[in-house]
């Protein structure tokens, strides 16, 4: 089996380097079906180089090794499984069992390359022991001084002393959701005053970091085998709020600071309306938290699907913090929850997510994006209150494997 490391659900192409990354490695993929492993291996090589952050390189590397190994090329697979580990690879389990790398297992530099791949955990059981960290936020500003005074050499001021001396959590977000330093530098080029006015904001995260560890408290009284990662806190390029890796819980911190000085212009029309205000970034690291600990959910390719992952990030982040991260669309729906629900009936086991969430494209000014947040919500809530022990309730969503049956025990169909 191979690794497909950024298989994400609402991955968003940004530009014309990332299509033709991402072409690169679906052309390749393709191959790969066909069981043209040369030429298969050598486009998830060319991906892996033409990517400008690490763990957008281990998928490349990993899966040409992959392509080399069952090719019959040992040598070059063991090297390019080398230059995977290097760039953040660390799946060992995967590593062990991948089928196509069994003709790995009898060369002599395979026992020594496993050994080097050490897995430490980046969660905890314990909240008091998850760490939230800010170094990147002072990296960044750092980095931005810089390549203000020479503009000509940002891109290699902003590598040098942002994103190589980063943190893992950094990487990840770049590689995730980033994609390119185009892309990052086209975005603040675009947005300069208003990435200017939220420097003094993005140093305000310390203060909050109490509301955040209650949250993370909250939940494991709520959900005692929680797991609480770390939690990373960067400036990319207002693509994402927040999002995980294996290394944690990913914060964009540009996309969570607003208070009424900071303008907001030279923001799109779903950028205003998803610009959170700093006071509540700790109802967003709770949403994200319930995210993090959503494993034990079945995959499944329907909207009620993707409604109850979000919705339920949003409900129980919700009862751990105090607040929805997503008030702004409980607003919009008063009065309108038959119609929003009439709706979402119509699609909810199509494979639909793109009409209710992550669809900013269908952002208005009479109709907001991601409805699909609310509707999940509802349903949650709706279980919540229909359970006797709320306990058991929160373990049963955060461990949902039969999606129609826990809609229907929700009640949630009578509400409107």
């Amino acid at each position: 089996m191979k690794y497909f490391k950024l298989s994400l659900l609402f991955c968003l192409l940004l530009n014309t380097a990332v299509f033709a990354q991402n072409n690169l490695s679906r052309t390749a993929d393709s191959l790969y079906k066909a069981k043209n492993y040369t030429e298969a291996g050598k486009l998830y090589l060319l991906s892996a180089q033409k990517m400008d952050f690490k763990i957008s390189k281990t998928g490349g590397y990993y899966n040409a090794a992959c392509c080399y190994a069952l090719n019959g090329r040992a040598d070059s697979a063991m090297t390019l499984l080398k230059s995977a580990i290097a760039y953040g690879y660390k799946d060992l389990g995967n590593i062990k069992k991948d089928s196509d790398l069994m003709t790995l297992h009898s060369n002599p530099e395979w026992d020594k390359l496993i050994s080097s791949i050490k897995v430490v955990s980046t969660s905890t059981h314990d909240p008091y022991k998850a760490k939230l960290v800010t170094s990147d936020i002072k990296n960044f500003w750092k980095a931005y001084d810089l390549a203000q005074t020479d503009t000509a050499k940002r891109s290699e001021i902003y590598r040098t002393y942002y994103i190589d001396a980063g943190t893992e959590g950094l990487q990840d977000y770049f590689g995730i959701k980033v994609k390119t330093m185009r892309n990052f530098l086209a975005t603040h080029d675009q947005k300069p005053n208003f990435y200017r006015a939220i420097r003094k904001n993005t140093f305000s995260v310390d203060k909050l970091k109490p509301q955040m560890l209650e949250s993370m408290v909250k939940l494991k009284q709520l959900y005692p085998q929680a797991n609480f990662p770390n939690i990373y806190f960067v400036i990319g390029a207002f693509t994402s709020g927040g999002t995980s890796s294996d290394n944690g819980l990913l914060i964009g911190l540009d996309q969570g600071v607003r208070t009424p000085d900071i303008p907001v212009d030279e923001l799109t029309l779903w950028q205003r309306n998803n610009f959170a205000e700093l006071k509540n970034l700790p109802n967003l690291i709770a949403h994200e938290l319930i995210h993090f600990n959503q494993e034990g959910m079945k995959n499944d390719t329907t909207l009620l699907h993707s409604v109850l992952v979000e919705g339920m990030a949003d409900f129980i982040g919700e009862l751990i913090s105090g607040k929805t991260a997503n008030s702004r669309l409980h607003l919009w729906a008063k009065g309108k929850e038959k119609l929003i629900w009439a709706d979402f009936k119509k699609e909810m086991y199509l494979n639909r997510y793109y009409n209710w969430i992550a669809n900013s494209n269908q952002e208005t000014a009479e109709k907001p994006a991601d409805l699909g947040y609310w509707v999940g919500y509802q349903i949650c809530k709706a279980y919540y209150n229909n359970s006797t022990d709320k306990q058991k309730a929160i373990s049963d969503m955060l461990n949902i494997k039969d999606y129609n049956s826990f809609y229907e025990k929700s009640g949630a169909d009578k509400l409107f």
